[in-house]
């Protein structure tokens, strides 16, 4: 793609942008975050803003981007979003080099701030290491004491940044061979975009939880945390990278593949399918949207509902929604508007500020539902307070009955993986029995899809084999595919970090203080 053509999309991408983007009240899974990467590219710092721009779905608290000029690693972060931050010419000048490396963030391990940033950079001995990584390593605080203890000196507070010791104490010759040795090390999810002088290296963790996909722009080798960011960059697909595979770049377009992690049965995110990717990106070969058609259609056949219409829940219930409404032969209607021009209403500092926050970002259509019987389609239920405003909302608009169903198991366990959960404490699922939940959220009727119906829906015509399962579903059903490491240990007070981690934000609606 030539310069001209990059820098028009990113004017016509980033011209009026506001925020069009998922914000949330702190009753969603939090995104993870997204990687984007190229080498070989004219201009690889402008097809990165662009990718990461695809990608803002997967993370709105910071943004960074890294290039390569040949010579010098040059670095450019800020907070908030792409386009408040590489929407000029101006900044993408000062990224100059045909290999860059991008990443958006919405922190999981360590705290907000610019020194968490990725991509993070490091002076190695054999020269400059960037690293961009979306996932979460569930051992990390243990490597950090051990590192700490051996006399490394952490600049951040994020989880990342061990790998980037363990590559630097390795005594392997390589970089690709140290960056190995690190990750036989490492327990929990990864999918990294490397870049160091002699090319960039992207690898997957051995059961792919996290997703990774490689595309081509001409010369030019892409990596991508979503198919969508090749859409709008205008590459080619390629294929995913593999669980367990590490990928070599170099400037002579030479591609190596490796599998240094052994076999391992893959169980990528499941969730991935329900919630977090675009809908018009491809995970695990299945089209996401047509995934969640798929889950929508599964829900109608294991949970009928006599009513008149079918109203997802903006925007993520959308898809859900038509599957549900196309296979009970129910009319879909939007009977509910979302503002995509409200900021997130969990930073509200009084449950009556976030009550009005909600009604801000969501309003009944109340011609539409006045006197009938809704179905509401929602992705999941995690604290259970939105859900509770939206069927109170239905109601203040007059329905008749308000009957919610929703396109994903109970969420009655955190992820270690890297999506920000509320602790176990806090998800309504894990406090209370379905009846319960019902009566909390205050509907006529409650039923989620089962967790074998969900696995049919995206492709497994069995259901979910307890065996072998073929995601990752923890946050469903407790099964934590990878030890647990620091879960395990946080309660020794003798293995406390040397350091304090901020704390987390905690001006979020509790379901016990509704």
């Amino acid at each position: 793609m030539a310069k001209t053509d990059i820098q028009r999309q990113l004017g016509q991408a980033f011209g009026n942008l506001t925020h069009p983007f998922r914000d949330e009240d702190g009753d969603k899974l939090r995104e993870e975050c997204g990687v984007f990467g190229a080498i070989n590219a004219e201009t690889a710092a402008a097809a990165t803003a662009l990718g990461l721009h695809a990608l803002q779905h997967r993370g709105q608290e910071a943004v960074g981007i890294t290039s390569f000029d040949g010579k010098d690693f040059i670095s450019r972060r800020g907070l908030g979003h792409v386009a408040e931050n590489f929407s000029s010419a101006e900044a993408i000048a000062e990224l100059p080099g045909n290999m860059a490396a991008g990443h958006v963030r919405y922190s999981t391990t360590g705290g907000a701030g610019l020194r968490n940033v990725q991509p993070l950079y490091a002076e190695l001995a054999s020269g400059g290491f960037a690293i961009a990584h979306n996932g979460n390593i569930s051992n990390a605080q243990a490597l950090r004491k051990d590192l700490v203890g051996k006399g490394s000196i952490f600049q951040s507070t994020s989880d990342t940044e061990v790998i980037i010791h363990l590559v630097a104490t390795s005594r392997y010759p390589t970089v690709a061979d140290r960056l190995i040795d690190a990750l036989r090390l490492v327990e929990g999810a990864y999918a990294l975009v490397v870049m160091t002088p002699t090319g960039m290296i992207a690898c997957r963790d051995p059961l792919g939880i996290r997703p990774l996909v490689m595309g081509k722009m001409g010369d030019s080798i892409l990596f991508a945390s979503e198919s969508v960011a090749f859409d709008v960059v205008g590459a080619e697909m390629i294929r995913e990278v593999e669980p367990g595979e590490m990928i070599q770049v170099d400037f002579d377009g030479e591609v190596k593949s490796l599998h240094p992690f052994g076999n391992q049965s893959p169980r990528p995110c499941i969730f991935e399918h329900v919630y977090f990717s675009r809908p018009d990106s491809f995970f695990a070969g299945q089209s996401v949207y047509g995934a969640r058609k798929a889950i929508g259609e599964q829900l109608a056949l294991e949970s009928a509902c006599d009513a008149d219409l079918v109203v997802p829940v903006p925007d993520s219930g959308v898809p859900a929604a038509i599957g549900y409404a196309q296979q009970s032969g129910l009319p879909f209607e939007l009977g509910i508007i979302r503002s995509h021009y409200v900021g997130r209403t969990f930073i509200q500092p009084s449950d009556s500020a976030r009550h009005a926050g909600v009604k801000r970002k969501h309003n009944a259509n109340r011609e539409l539902v006045a006197g009938k019987k809704i179905v509401l389609i929602d992705d999941s239920i995690v604290r259970g307070t939105t859900s509770m405003k939206i069927v109170e909302m239905m109601r203040e608009a007059g329905a008749a009955e308000v009957h919610f169903r929703v396109a994903s198991p109970p969420t009655a366990h955190s992820c270690f993986y890297g999506v920000d959960t509320p602790e176990r404490s806090k998800l309504l699922a894990a406090r209370m029995d379905l009846e319960p939940m019902r009566e909390f959220i205050k509907a006529d009727s409650l039923a989620f899809i089962s967790i074998d119906g969900l696995y049919r829906a995206v492709g497994s015509s069995s259901g979910r084999n307890s065996a072998c399962p073929q995601f990752c579903d923890a946050c469903f059903t407790g099964d934590y595919p990878t030890p647990l490491t620091d879960n395990a240990r946080k309660d020794d007070k003798s293995d406390e970090l040397p350091f304090d981690p901020p704390a987390k934000d905690t001006n979020v609606a509790d379901p016990k203080a509704a």
